[in-house]
């Protein structure tokens, strides 16, 4: 896809939809402190870190509209239903906004439908009171379109509140194809009330926001994307979006 645009009016549109985002092996407390007074600076959507930064994420960002995600069953997206729905209480308990869940890709792969809609549908019944439920279907280890349009159709109906590409972990991260056969999904099965789209693993250029924005905007009108509805989950992108607005200014 050619894309014309004006790089100072997609990092208008992108930055508040971002997901900084930190879950690096050598992350560390003084890493999260600086992702989350960056966060603050520049009004983004949330932090996503590892579980045992999200009680210092939600102090940092305490009276900051800027939500704390944390990661559970990831990146491996095991069966053990009842370890996911422990550690999502404990992060929900020490200060999280939003759970990006690892669907046990594997056994959907295996024919194994049961596992991921019971650990999805145990997730979703401790996040409640506004809390958001985002699942990381890992699409590039599913093998097609139609594979991620049923594990997308899977998680809208046990109650996600966002579909997200990607770990970041894999080999393939976020692809248009990917996130074209999500939209469609969201856009043909998910009701009234439309679930989101996160799109994470690789985004690193004002071209590549636009390229996602520019497919929310076809597939599910130019009004749908909001921080509500699409985020991008990257912190590489930041300084592109920075750079271009300053260019522009």
């Amino acid at each position: 896809m050619t894309l014309s645009f004006d790089p100072a009016a997609i990092a208008r549109r992108a930055l508040p939809l971002l997901d900084l985002t930190d879950l690096g092996d050598s992350c560390s407390a003084s890493a999260v402190e600086a992702l989350c007074a960056t966060a603050r600076a520049h009004h983004v959507a949330a932090v996503c870190v590892w579980p045992q930064f999200v009680t210092a994420s939600a102090a940092a960002l305490a009276g900051s509209p800027v939500r704390v995600a944390t990661v559970i069953n990831f990146p491996a997206g095991g069966d053990d239903v009842e370890r996911a729905v422990e550690d999502t209480r404990e992060a929900l308990n020490d200060g999280a906004h939003e759970i990006d869940l690892v669907l046990p890709y594997r056994a959907f792969l295996a024919g194994d439908e049961a596992t991921p809609r019971d650990m999805l549908a145990a997730v979703r019944e401790v996040c409640d009171q506004g809390r958001l439920l985002k699942v990381i279907l890992e699409t590039g280890a599913l093998p097609s379109p139609e594979r991620i349009v049923q594990a997308s159709r899977l998680a809208i109906a046990a109650g996600a509140d966002f579909i997200k590409t990607s770990t970041g972990k894999s080999a393939i991260s976020a692809t248009p194809e990917a996130a074209e056969a999500m939209l469609v999904a969201i856009r043909d099965h998910s009701g009234p009330h439309s679930v989101g789209l996160k799109v994470s693993g690789g985004l690193r250029t004002v071209a590549d926001a636009a390229l996602y924005l520019a497919l929310a905007d076809r597939i599910m009108g130019p009004g749908w994307v909001t921080p509500r509805t699409f985020r991008l989950g990257t912190s590489s992108l930041l300084a592109e979006l920075v750079a271009a607005l300053e260019h522009s200014a």
